[in-house]
């Protein structure tokens, strides 16, 4: 996508990418190639920060996202047997132990952080990886 839209980006631009956290740990459930996708996501995400930097001026960064209440999480690991699936009992783990104990995190936590990378206020900001899981990373 940045190879494509690069050139057409103004400098000083911005684009995000949405990793998890079993691109750095196991996590079990969450298999089927997507942890090495998401490790080679992370990876990319620092070597096209600095080849668009250098060649557009734009900046390239990733949000490794915790487990929150979406469409494609709902996808992973459904309970068959009235217990919760996998991705609610993440949620429901991340909810108790994190250091923000009791919060769960929202879809918008992630939208208001890639709005926050994006902007003029981070535009030093560039081949991060900005963990929104709750501190549980």
């Amino acid at each position: 996508m940045v190879q494509q839209f690069g050139p057409f980006m103004t400098s000083g631009g911005s684009a995000i990418s949405i990793s998890y956290i079993a691109a750095e740990k196991c996590v079990p459930g969450y298999g089927g190639g997507m942890s090495s996708a998401k490790a080679a996501l992370e990876s990319d995400t620092r070597v096209l920060a600095w080849e668009a930097g250098r060649k557009w001026g734009i900046r390239i960064n990733c949000i490794s996202a915790g487990p929150a209440k979406t469409r494609a999480a709902n996808a992973i690991k459904k309970a068959k047997d009235g217990k919760p699936g996998f991705i609610d009992r993440t949620i429901q783990f991340y909810a108790a132990n994190s250091p923000l104990a009791g919060r769960k995190l929202k879809t918008d936590d992630v939208g208001t952080s890639a709005l926050a990378l994006c902007s003029d206020m981070n535009a030093a900001v560039t081949g991060t990886i900005l963990h929104v899981d709750l501190g549980m990373h």
